[in-house]
C-alpha cells in the first residue's frame, strides 16, 4: 500500500510539472508604438520557442487594452504598459486577483524634459542649465519671427503638450523672448530636431524618451536646478486646470509588463521570463534607432536584437531556454 501511495504521489508530481510546462496559447498586446512592437515580439519570439507557448500577437492601445485585460482576462501580456494613464484601474484589478504588475519593462522609466543638442552644449557649457539657456536665448532663433526665440513644445491634444505649456510658463521662458511653438505632429517635431542636426543649428524643446529621435541624435536633457516634485507635477504641471504652475523637472513615467493572473498561475516559467524582461531607456533608444535606419518592423528588430545582443536577453531567461531560443535564431 505504501509503494503504492508513494507511486501515486510522483506520478501526480510529474503530472503537475508537465502541466506546468505546457504552455499552451498565450496572446500578447502589440502596442501602436515602435517600442512596444519591438518589446512584444521579442516576447513572442522567446515564449514560442524558448517555452513552447502558441504565442499570438493582438492589436493593443493603453486604455482598450488596460480594460479588456481587467474585465475579459485577455490579452494575457501587455509588454508596455504606461500604467500612469489608468493606474487606478490597474491597481483595482490587481487587487481583485485579475491581474499581476510583472515587473518593470522600462528600468528607468519613460523619460520627458526639455533639450537641446550636445555640440551646443560642448560649445556653451551653461546651457545644460536652464539659466545658460534663458542667458543664450538669441541662439535659438524663431524660424518665422526674428523677433523671438523659439521653443519647440509638444503637438497640440497630446497629454504632453499640457505639462509643456505650464513649464514653459513656470520656467518664464516667454519673459526672455522665447514663443512656444506647435509643431503640428510628432512628425513635425522629430523633423524639426533633425533639421537642426543637419545644420547644426541651435534647437531647444520638449521630446521624450524611449524614441528613436534620442536614439539617432545625442541631446543633453536641461536641467532646471529644481529636483523633481512629483506632487507638484501630478496636482500642477500635468493639469489643464493648473493656474500657477511651478517648476519641477518631470518625474519618471512608469512603464510595467501587465499580465493577466490566470497567466501567471498557469505559466509561472513564462511569467518569470516576463517579470525579468527589462531594458534601459539607452538601450531601447538605440534599438529604436536601428529599426528606424533599417526601417524595420518589430518582427526584423526582435530577431535582430536576439541575435546581436545575448548579452541583454540571455539573462532573462535559464539556460536551457535560450539555448532552445538560439536555436530557433539559427
Amino acid at each position: 500500500m505504501r509503494k503504492l501511495i508513494a507511486a501515486s504521489a510522483m506520478l501526480l508530481a510529474v503530472t503537475q510539472v508537465q502541466a506546468a510546462d505546457e504552455c499552451g496559447k498565450v496572446t500578447i498586446a502589440d502596442m501602436n508604438w515602435s517600442s512596444a512592437t519591438l518589446i512584444a515580439n521579442v516576447d513572442k519570439f522567446i515564449l514560442e520557442h524558448g517555452y513552447g507557448c502558441e504565442a499570438e500577437l493582438v492589436p493593443g492601445d493603453t486604455m482598450p487594452t488596460g480594460t479588456s485585460m481587467i474585465e475579459k482576462s485577455e490579452p494575457d501580456i501587455a509588454p508596455e504598459m504606461w500604467s500612469n494613464a489608468m493606474r487606478d484601474a490597474l491597481d483595482k484589478g490587481v487587487a481583485e486577483k485579475r491581474l499581476r504588475f510583472a515587473g518593470n519593462s522600462l528600468s528607468d522609466g519613460g523619460e520627458e524634459g526639455f533639450w537641446i543638442p550636445e555640440y551646443l552644449v560642448k560649445e556653451y557649457p551653461e546651457l545644460a542649465t536652464i539659466e545658460g539657456v534663458k542667458k543664450h536665448a538669441a541662439l535659438f532663433k524663431h524660424p518665422e519671427d526674428r523677433s523671438k526665440y523659439a521653443f519647440y513644445g509638444c503637438p497640440a491634444g497630446w497629454n504632453c503638450q499640457i505639462s509643456a505649456s505650464n513649464l514653459f510658463k513656470a520656467l518664464n521662458l516667454a519673459d526672455v523672448g522665447f514663443d512656444l511653438i506647435d509643431p503640428g505632429s510628432g512628425a513635425g517635431l522629430s523633423g524639426s530636431i533633425a533639421k537642426a542636426f543637419a545644420r547644426e543649428e541651435p534647437w531647444f524643446g520638449y521630446y521624450w524618451a524611449p524614441t528613436a529621435v534620442l536614439g539617432k541624435y545625442k541631446m543633453v536633457k536641461v536641467d532646471f536646478g529644481s529636483g523633481v516634485d512629483k506632487e507638484e507635477y501630478v496636482k500642477c504641471t500635468s493639469s489643464n486646470e493648473c493656474e500657477n504652475p511651478k517648476v519641477t523637472m518631470y518625474p519618471p513615467s512608469l512603464v510595467q509588463t501587465l499580465t493577466t493572473e490566470e497567466f501567471a498561475t498557469r505559466v509561472p516559467a513564462a511569467y518569470e521570463y516576463v517579470s525579468k524582461r527589462s531594458l534601459t531607456n539607452k538601450q531601447l533608444n538605440t534599438l529604436l534607432a536601428w529599426m528606424e535606419d533599417n526601417q524595420a518592423d518589430g518582427e526584423v528588430a526582435a530577431e535582430y536584437f536576439l541575435t546581436e545582443h545575448e548579452d541583454l536577453w540571455m539573462p532573462w531567461v535559464s539556460a536551457d531556454v535560450a539555448a532552445k531560443v538560439k536555436q530557433a535564431l539559427q
